[in-house]
């Protein structure tokens, strides 16, 4: 398959859309009638910042959170309404609450806040959880546990929460964070069995939730894709875990680890990427997506730039 220019969308900036609100790696739109417009681009972000942009990334992310929405959509409702392009999704404009819900099943992550992190350091009690001793890097926990952090609406860094905090802070109320809570779970536990099902494991994953104008609340953002989720290749996990090695994933991190390898990620500029390290990410990801739905990948026709059929299928909701 053959990832060109035309196949990538950097920027989608539509004049003619009201109300823009650009993040990372969604363009998002509110329209007068409270539906939202949310354009998957295929940026890819790390260190705060925007690294490259990787051709069918913003399509994979869109596709698969479709899968399992559909998927789901019996356990939670959420916020879908109809999907007009492969890169995007209009849904109901919602009021997002000011945690994000992480459900981790194994000892694992390589961030500060991760609970492998933390558990390498000492600690054993984290995010309202006490952890027993004598877990190894990779283990799965005696259940799976949920973590959740403040959501930085305004740039900063997310920071562990428990749900005594949570409350204390008055972020949730009781009852919302019951709902959010048990939500979370069973969303976690039908993506494990479905995941199991394709050869995969399902080690953890991010959720937000938001509420709409009734006060209801709603899945929201994005559900078990590779940029919300860590999947681990189920064949090779036991074998692996016992030698003591690194699960097989999709490893879709080799720009970042290209970049950190070579400057400061969060101070110096950017040196200009390889193209076969973002044709190789792009492929990953597809691989990503065909392997947790079951799907094949239908790439874009060659003979219109993704960002012109965007703007053709989003005709209908111009002022």
């Amino acid at each position: 398959m053959q990832s060109t220019a035309a196949h990538a969308l950097a920027d989608a900036t539509f004049p003619d859309l009201p109300n823009h609100y650009r993040g990372k790696v969604r363009d998002n739109y509110d329209l007068p009638d409270g539906r939202r417009i949310i354009i998957a681009s295929d940026r890819l972000s790390a260190f705060d910042r925007i690294l490259a942009v990787i051709p069918h990334k913003g399509q994979v992310l869109t596709q698969t959170a479709r899968y399992w929405f559909d998927q789901t959509a019996d356990i939670c409702p959420n916020h879908v309404l109809e999907y007009p392009d492969p890169n995007v999704v209009i849904g109901r404009r919602l009021t997002i609450l000011p945690v994000e819900i992480v459900v981790r099943d194994y000892l694992a992550g390589t961030t500060g806040t991760s609970i492998l992190t933390l558990y390498k350091q000492g600690q054993r009690s984290m995010y309202g959880h006490t952890l027993p001793d004598g877990l190894r890097d990779n283990q799965r926990l005696p259940q799976p546990i949920i973590t959740p952090s403040s959501k930085a609406f305004d740039g900063g860094h997310d920071e562990p929460l428990t749900p005594d905090e949570i409350l204390a802070q008055g972020l949730l109320t009781a009852e919302q964070w019951e709902a959010v809570s048990t939500y979370a779970l069973a969303l976690f536990a039908r993506g494990q069995r479905i995941a199991a099902e394709r050869g995969l494991i399902l080690v953890d994953t991010k959720y937000e939730f938001g509420t709409d104008a009734d006060g209801q609340i709603l899945l929201a953002d994005e559900i078990h894709t590779p940029d919300s989720s860590r999947y681990w290749i189920g064949q090779t996990y036991a074998a692996r875990f016992a030698a003591g090695e690194r699960p097989d994933s999709f490893d879709k991190d080799f720009v970042r680890s290209w970049v950190a390898a070579r400057c400061d990620p969060y101070a110096d500029a950017i040196p200009e990427i390889p193209a076969g390290m973002i044709e190789e990410t792009s492929k990953v990801y597809i691989q990503a997506f065909e392997a947790i739905t079951g799907q094949t990948f239908e790439p874009p026709a060659a003979d219109e730039p993704v960002l012109d059929r965007i703007r053709r299928n989003l005709a209908p909701y111009r002022r």
